[in-house]
């Protein structure tokens, strides 16, 4: 594994510079709740195609597993223990990530609380579920941002990428504490673009629909099938779905491309 600092930009391999745009080989990126799920498969497809990816998680033995599935394909891997609502641990593993590379050039803020999430009215929702909730889907990503716009600044360039839910759109119901996160992600987003669009990093939003992971979820198949009959593309999502527009904003492609937010999800919802 490479231990030698990288310089600010990836190697010139002889790409003519348009092709070279589209490209994230070399580039270090970073992806929070990288254990499993969507996650997952984003630092597996990063690694595939060049990029060192750093596989961040509390659950420091899935995300170890995760990084050897990376190597064992050939790739960069870096798996490493953090809990994004701590802002101490999202420090050490910023610190981390320089020590091996020299810079971080993607921020990909996926960890969140879903799976586990107690459904339920508004109103019932205990004191305790809604700020944990809200301290790892919104406090973890500004605590990221915060922790790694320094070395962007530093740089001249950055990408970060928060992903937000269809979730937002839809006012799905009994899930009131998800929901407001998600929609938090969206406005922390459009505001950072403002604050960092002068440094070279552009911060934009992804929203996917219902996507079909490993991960067990209150979802089902006729659940699944319902969704998939209301959208454009009548399929169940999955997580490579999201990799071309997740590919596309953590690219120099994309430079003028900020405080956007996307919907990846089939079409189930449209923009006015």
């Amino acid at each position: 594994m490479t231990t030698t600092p990288l310089s600010h930009t990836p190697h010139d391999s002889g790409v003519p510079e348009s092709a070279r745009d589209f490209s994230v080989e070399e580039r270090v990126v970073l992806v929070t709740g990288a254990a499993q799920g969507i996650g997952r498969e984003l630092a597996r497809q990063f690694a595939a195609a060049g990029a060192f990816a750093v596989v961040a998680d509390l659950a420091i033995d899935k995300a170890e597993a995760v990084a050897k599935e990376i190597h064992d394909a050939g790739g960069v891997g870096l798996a490493v223990e953090v809990d994004v609502a701590d802002e101490s641990s999202v420090a050490a593993m910023v610190d981390t990530v320089i020590e091996q590379w020299g810079r971080i050039d993607v921020l990909i803020n996926n960890a969140s609380i879903f799976a586990t999430i107690e459904k339920g009215p508004f109103d019932e929702i205990p004191l305790e579920q809604w700020e944990k909730v809200l301290k790892v889907n919104i406090t973890g990503s500004f605590l990221c941002v915060r922790a790694v716009a320094a070395h962007m600044r530093a740089a001249g360039f950055g990408r970060i990428i928060n992903i937000s839910s269809d979730s937002v759109t839809r006012g799905v119901g009994n899930y009131l504490h998800y929901v407001t996160s998600k929609s938090a992600v969206i406005g922390m987003t459009n505001a950072l673009a403002r604050e960092l669009g002068g440094h070279g990093i552009t911060v934009n939003c992804v929203r996917p629909g219902m996507v079909t992971t490993e991960v067990e979820r209150d979802q089902s198949p006729e659940a699944r099938a319902r969704a998939a009959s209301q959208q454009c593309i009548p399929r169940n999502m999955v997580p490579t779905d999201l990799v071309g527009v997740m590919f596309f904003l953590a690219t120099p492609a994309s430079a003028f491309i900020t405080g956007q937010t996307i919907a990846c999800d089939g079409g189930y919802t449209h923009s006015s």
